[in-house]
Parts: structure tokens; sequence; C-alpha cells
């Protein structure tokens, strides 16, 4: 089994750790991600760089996680204390 994949779970997540990525494609999952989700960075709106960076920084310390949908083909970014909450979940 794939490492960080849900079980029991209706379709599988793939933790994707970014050491396995280039820094061009984690530089692209990171932009389409960000793109895709408008987040929202406080009351100033923050530059393509700043929130390239903002994200970054927290997958690096491990504050955000990238994973893999099997079901939609997609790679989203999420907060790890989310994952850790749906992995309990699934242990339970």
């Amino acid at each position: 089994m794939p490492l960080g994949t849900e079980e029991g779970a209706d379709m599988s997540i793939h933790v994707i750790p970014i050491n396995r990525l280039s820094p061009k494609a984690l530089q692209g999952v990171i932009e389409e991600f960000i793109l895709r989700e408008g987040t929202d960075y406080g009351e100033q709106e923050a530059s393509l760089e700043a929130k390239l960076r903002q994200v970054k920084d927290k997958l690096e310390k491990g504050q955000a996680i990238l994973v893999f949908d099997d079901e939609t083909e997609t790679t989203s970014i999420i907060p790890a204390e989310v994952w850790q909450f749906r992995r309990q979940q699934v242990e339970d």
C-alpha cells in the first residue's frame, strides 16, 4: 500500500513527499493550488510570489501536506492537522 494511503475510505488519498518533486514541479503544484483555491491571505492581497513562499514554507515546516486523490486524479494541499484528523477517523 502506498505511503500515506487512507484505508477503508471510498477513495485513496496519498501523501506526496515534497522532496520527491523537482523544484519546478513543486512550484507548479503550489501555483495551481493557489490559483484554484483563491486562498485568503488577510486584509491585504498578497502577490503570487508571496503566496508561493507562504505555501512552500508551510509544506517545508510540515504545517501543510501535499496529497494526491486517486478518485479525482488531482493534487491538493491541506493543513497537517486536517490530515491527522482524517487519519484518526479512518483508524477508529
